[in-house]
């Protein structure tokens, strides 16, 4: 019994330490890299590799997000467009 715990158990254990950070995000997970300006920090929103949204927190002043615009640029907006699910489906 005991020779064949030892491999099962060390066979696991190199499975365990295969899984990496990469390996544990979901698919379509939304993305966030964060910048340090000179100014301000951004935070870049992406969704499946598309850029959704840039957060602005400037050193002085409110923050604020830059959305993309189809081709047109970028609008201001005060509140976060980007909806991530926060369902809670056990609580005691």
């Amino acid at each position: 019994m005991r020779i064949l715990l030892l491999p099962t158990i060390i066979s696991f254990s190199l499975f365990v330490s295969s899984v990496t950070a990469e390996d544990a995000v979901p698919v379509g997970a939304p993305e966030i890299r964060i910048e340090q300006g000179e100014d301000a920090t951004y935070y870049e929103h992406r969704v499946n590799g598309v850029l959704k949204e840039i957060k602005v927190v400037p050193d002085i002043g409110p923050e604020y997000y830059l959305v993309p615009v189809d081709g047109e640029g970028w609008i201001r907006e005060e509140r976060s467009t980007v909806l991530v699910p926060k369902w809670v489906l056990f609580e005691w």
